[in-house]
């Protein structure tokens, strides 16, 4: 027997943890970036706790109320209810089959989550937490609605990205409003929007400041990961404004209060809400207590998401947790980094991603070689790349030669010399009790990393069993030395056999389905934790049970068909863009009167001066003369000339338009300018030069 070097009480660790993974938009499946940035961590995380003996409830489900859904919805010609349900289905079983073990996974179309999130705005009102207002918000006249934020598109003011939604540019990452775009228009219809008078309720945001300081910045600046800091701090710097919790959609939550007809919640409010009914649906069908998991201050809440929901879980629920009162307070927000795809963004709509549920197909009961090369590449600190070529090295370089190899070649050289019955070993050497040492010292070493959310690096502390062990073998030749030296290869092989019932229990957060091949063939009994070196791993006398390779080199034809589905989604997004360039006629716009035509000005002008907008790829700051003066003029035509072939050039400007901000840069007109059929704009300028100044008619 040897003494724990590990077993230490661990006081700071509470006795029950609620660990909340970000709810996902049924509006497609699941893929690769949603596993390495949200469930895989938080997956890690659950069954770490669960063998320290913590009582855990990890809670998830389906979020259904999003307008990404209503979008699908009128895409494919169904309802969003048939949405929700076909991809609920496919989000669900996905998880299953690929072992994410969720305590309960709900969704947000279910009664006692409406029940819930209707009862929590129901409080806030009735105690005065929100604050109404009437305001002009965009509405399609001929979809006769008004538009949600993602119905919203419009050219980005801080980048000049032209696909920007209201709420958010996914070219820079700036957080929006839909009046922040230039040019907006309906997603519905491709109109302009007008603006038009509704009323709403908002949770006054800025009246939460300070508290939301004093709790992130002063209470947890040390324990809170960088990026989360970093982004909550610029969202306090910046001033917080009241924010809706309610939306003119027909598809949702209805607002539970008089005079509020054709609103639902909005899907941020609503949203997180279902952490909260999901726990209350699992402690229903198990006899808990809800309250206990999030009311107690014995329990720890930690919530597990992808960078671009650090505002909503930082700042917009804390404030409903702590508006509501009684609510504990996330312990931690371990926000992840986003993962690409082949070096380019993973993309629902371009069908550039690699979906779990093919993936479940094309490597059957290989679930733990996606969630190793996931996890060993997470996107912790900064964005991170998937490639095929990495994922086949490291299966066929790490799990198979590392880990695969060590197991395989203990067990076979158990059976071998001793029909599969653990050995009694003899004297140990000094590399035995040196090997003995390191291996008991393992446990702590994952366990430090993944209470730091460190999980790449509590993966590594994993796989350095793997690595003592072949080293071990290699060094100590048992198939040499039992020629001349069995009682030798007894004690070789024992120290061996712990080090692979090591293995099997500190590779259970992370590789599961190994963990349990390998402990069932070990014989091992589930051990807390900290208890896992209180006697020998793998006692003398064990009978070892043959077990078949833990992972297959991956060839490279498989690797081949995946990029081969990879280009013909490169190729149909071409053909799309290049159909959609060559076809694509705008709609005419609403009739206007003469007079409305008269009011226009456009006057010949010439470029004088030209330089690049700072971080905005897509923007020229340009000086004008435009015969009255010289002034500024902001315009997205970067990527179609370089500042040296504009400055001479004449122009057509709209001279009065009324100035606005792009980039902090005050732009005072506007080019008149058309797009080619290859995507490049072109001037539109007079055949011979003009007098600056001269009226255009």
């Amino acid at each position: 027997m040897w003494v724990s070097i590990i077993n230490k009480d661990k006081n700071f660790m509470k006795s029950r943890y609620t660990l909340t993974a970000a709810l996902p938009y049924t509006n497609g499946p699941v893929h690769i970036g949603h596993l390495a940035g949200v469930y895989i961590p938080a997956d890690i995380f659950a069954r770490f706790l669960r063998l320290k003996g913590k009582e855990v409830a990890f809670i998830c489900g389906s979020d259904e109320h999003g307008v990404p859904i209503t979008i699908s919805a009128k895409k494919e010609g169904v309802s969003p209810q048939q949405i929700v349900d076909k991809y609920h289905a496919i989000i669900n079983k996905s998880f299953e089959d690929f072992g994410i073990s969720f305590d309960n996974y709900s969704r947000t179309s279910a009664e006692i989550h409406h029940k819930t999130a209707s009862d929590f705005f129901r409080k806030l009102y009735e105690n005065g937490k929100f604050i109404e207002e009437t305001s002009e918000q965009y509405y399609d006249e001929q979809e006769n609605q008004f538009l949600a934020d993602r119905y919203i598109t419009g050219t980005c003011p801080k980048c000049g990205n032209e696909n920007a939604y209201g709420d958010q540019c996914e070219n820079c990452g700036t957080s929006l409003s839909p009046k922040d775009l230039i040019n907006p228009k309906s997603a519905l219809s491709g109109n302009q929007p007008i603006l038009k008078e509704t009323q709403h309720w908002y949770l006054p945001l800025d009246q939460y400041e300070n508290f939301l300081k004093d709790w992130i910045l002063v209470q947890h600046k040390n324990d809170w990961k960088t990026n989360v800091l970093g982004q909550v701090k610029s969202w306090l710097d910046a001033g917080l404004q009241p924010r809706a919790v309610t939306r003119d959609l027909d598809w949702g939550i209805p607002v539970p209060v008089a005079g509020a007809e054709g609103k639902v919640l909005y899907v941020w409010f609503d949203a997180p809400i279902g952490y909260i009914s999901s726990t209350k649906e699992w402690c229903e069908k198990n006899g808990k207590n809800w309250e206990d998991f999030w009311k107690s201050e014995e329990t720890e809440l930690i919530h597990f998401i992808g960078k671009d929901n650090i505002v909503f879980h930082c700042i917009i629920f804390p404030a409903m947790l702590q508006a509501h009162g009684n609510y504990i307070l996330p312990e931690n927000v371990p926000a992840n980094e986003f993962l690409n795809l082949e070096n380019d963004k993973i993309s629902t709509s371009r069908n550039w991603a690699v979906w779990l549920h093919e993936y479940l197909q094309d490597f059957p009961n290989q679930q733990d070689v996606l969630r190793y090369v996931l996890a060993s590449n997470m996107p912790e600190t900064k964005d991170n790349n998937f490639t095929w070529s990495d994922f086949q090295l490291k299966n066929n370089s790490e799990l198979v030669a590392i880990f695969g190899n060590f197991i395989n070649r203990t067990l076979v050289l158990t059976q071998k010399y001793y029909e599969g019955n653990v050995p009694k070993p003899n004297a140990f050497t000094v590399t035995d009790k040196e090997v003995l040492e390191n291996i008991q010292a393992i446990p702590s070493k994952i366990e430090e990393q993944l209470l730091q959310y460190r999980f790449r690096d509590a993966l590594a502390e994993m796989m350095n069993l793997a690595r003592i062990g072949n080293k071990y073998l290699a060094d100590e030749e048992p198939w040499k030395v039992v020629k001349d030296n069995p009682e030798r290869v007894e004690t070789i092989l024992f120290v061996a056999l712990q080090i692979a019932g090591a293995l099997a229990y500190c590779c259970e957060p992370f590789l599961p389905f190994t963990a349990q091949k390998l402990q069932a063939s070990l014989h091992l009994q589930p051990k807390n934790w900290d208890s896992i070196f209180q006697d020998y791993i793998v006692p003398t006398g064990t009978k070892i049970q043959p077990l078949e390779l833990l992972f297959s080199k991956i060839e490279d034809e498989q690797m081949t068909i995946q990029l081969q589905k990879l280009e013909q989604s490169k190729q149909e997004n071409a053909k799309t863009t290049k159909a959609t360039q060559l076809t694509t006629i705008t709609a005419m716009k609403e009739q206007i009167t003469f007079e409305d035509f008269t009011k226009i000005d456009l006057r010949i002008g010439t470029i004088l001066q030209a330089e690049k907008v700072e971080k905005a790829d897509k923007l020229l700051q340009l000086q004008v003369d435009t015969g009255i003066d010289v002034r500024t003029i902001v315009s997205g035509i970067a990527e179609s000339f370089s500042p040296e072939e504009v400055i001479g050039k004449q122009v057509m400007v709209l001279v009065n338009l009324a100035p606005r901000k792009i980039r902090g840069i005050e732009s005072e007109g506007m080019l008149l300018l058309t797009e080619k059929s290859d995507g490049k704009l072109s001037f539109v300028t007079p055949e011979n030069p003009i007098e600056n100044g001269k009226s255009v008619s």
